[in-house]
């Protein structure tokens, strides 16, 4: 059966508990469209005007890019789809056999609790290009609550489509964003061409001057932000998706790949959407302030429609609806790990309500930036006790999968390093003055080392696992 087929078939059976055997494996196209799909989204006409605002110079948002995005790529490629294609087990199952059942149902709670959120930032931003389409009052900037009935039906269709899509399964998501990734990146590749031309872009050799004197000009930072330079850019860009990558997420989506090196296809997100999408948003934002000095609120809907009209509009609707698909997936396992006996499928139309509820308060989509570093944060503990568990335990003397060979609900060495890990990154900002994009990187080895020594000292001299020949 090819991966089409498979992907057509109605409801997958998703292995949530067991290894995924090798005739539900998927080839390489797969993933090359789900990360293409998935982060070229309506969501980039949110972070791409970021670098605008907080006064990012064109060489240090390029550079920063470029480096930024390779990083991701390799953390995908090196940390995470090696672990997924040799274990082939859902993030939270493998969890369950580190840190057990207990602190797993706190941490997969957590886990699907953001990834609700997040997703329900996506359907917001999918609402806002439903707005114009259908002359709804739109959120402002500052707004907490919905406004008015058009933009809750908005919120509820968009929701509802985007939640029995993810309900079918991961096939059926990498079947959906294959379909729209092409379409998508070439009206991204519009808005950037449309924006620079007006900005005054003629050709290729006098975009670097505009660029720097319109564009990303290093001057100050609109008010109430931030300054931006290569090291915020470097990290940001590395980082955004922390949780999937260092946070070990998407061992539930690279369980499914051939071959490891299939997290190259990481790539296609990384350079197709957080490059060229940031940086087409980044110009249709420009273009806005250069109409309209005083317009810096950042709507995707009426953004996308300035420059392509309704074209723009249709892509901010399926954008969104390509990155909630596999967020709600994501939250949907996590929450089906804690009630294993009800079916992956009506979880996660569950989930896909609650995500759909979260979209209908602007407040988050609106504060995205800080809640994606905060998610990220959260979950990226865990990832390090994962990486440290597969690879180095063994090689360490210590017994690798430790609450499934004692039956224990709680390992307390992974507890600690999650929550002692978390707070040490709490001071480091409260007190250190370090800001929350570089916060992680000290936090993953703080992480490892406090589960290699609480391992140390919970574990047995006789949990060592035998030798082998």
């Amino acid at each position: 059966m090819t991966d089409t087929e498979q992907a057509a078939s109605g409801p997958a059976e998703e292995f949530e508990r067991e290894p995924v055997p090798k005739r539900s494996l998927l080839g390489f196209r797969s993933f090359i469209g789900m990360y293409a799909g998935e982060h070229t989204a309506g969501t980039e006409l949110m972070i791409g005007p970021l670098f605008v605002a907080r006064g990012a110079s064109a060489a240090d948002l390029i550079f920063g890019l470029l480096l930024g995005n390779l990083l991701a790529v390799l953390s995908w490629t090196f940390l995470t789809a090696p672990i997924a294609t040799r274990a082939r087990l859902t993030l939270y199952y493998q969890l369950e056999r580190i840190c057990g059942r207990k602190l797993v149902t706190l941490y997969n709670l957590a886990n699907g609790v953001m990834f609700c959120f997040l997703a329900g930032a996506m359907v917001t931003v999918s609402a806002t290009a439903v707005g114009v389409w259908f002359d709804i009052d739109m959120p402002g900037l500052n707004d907490l609550y919905p406004r008015g009935l058009g933009w809750v039906v908005a919120v509820l269709v968009v929701g509802s489509l985007i939640s029995i899509v993810a309900a079918y399964g991961y096939q059926s998501v990498a079947r959906f964003a294959n379909v729209a990734a092409p379409w998508m990146v070439l009206v991204f590749l519009g808005f950037g061409f449309v924006a620079a031309r007006e900005l005054g872009v003629t050709s290729l050799g006098n975009f670097w001057s505009v660029a720097k004197e319109t564009i990303w000009t290093g001057g100050d930072p609109l008010p109430g932000q931030t300054k931006f330079t290569f090291w915020h850019v470097t990290f940001f860009a590395w980082f955004c998706n922390m949780a999937m990558h260092i946070g070990m997420s998407d061992l539930s989506i690279f369980r499914f790949a051939r071959k490891s090196w299939y997290g190259i296809a990481t790539g296609a997100g990384m350079y197709v959407g957080h490059f060229m999408a940031w940086i087409s948003a980044a110009l249709l934002y420009s273009l806005q302030l250069h109409r309209n000095p005083a317009n810096t609120d950042v709507l995707p809907g009426p953004l996308a429609q300035s420059a392509l009209g309704l074209t723009g509009v249709l892509c901010v609707i399926i954008a969104g609806w390509t990155t909630a698909n596999p967020t709600i997936y994501r939250a949907g396992l996590a929450f089906q790990a804690i009630v294993p006996k009800v079916s992956r499928f009506k979880v996660t139309l569950v989930t896909g309500g609650m995500a759909t509820l979260a979209g209908l308060f602007p407040a988050i989509a609106m504060k995205l930036l800080d809640f994606v570093a905060l998610y990220g944060l959260i979950l990226m503990p865990m990832g390090a006790v994962v990486f440290v568990d597969f690879w180095l335990m063994d090689r360490l003397g210590l017994r690798s999968g430790y609450a499934a060979h004692r039956g224990i609900g709680f390992n307390w060495a992974a507890g600690a390093a999650w929550l002692v890990t978390l707070a040490a990154c709490a001071g480091l900002m409260l007190y250190g003055g370090i800001e929350i994009f570089f916060v992680s990187l000290p936090g993953w080895f703080i992480a490892a080392v406090i589960y290699i020594v609480g391992s140390r000292l919970l574990q047995r001299p006789g949990d060592t696992a035998p030798a082998t020949s």
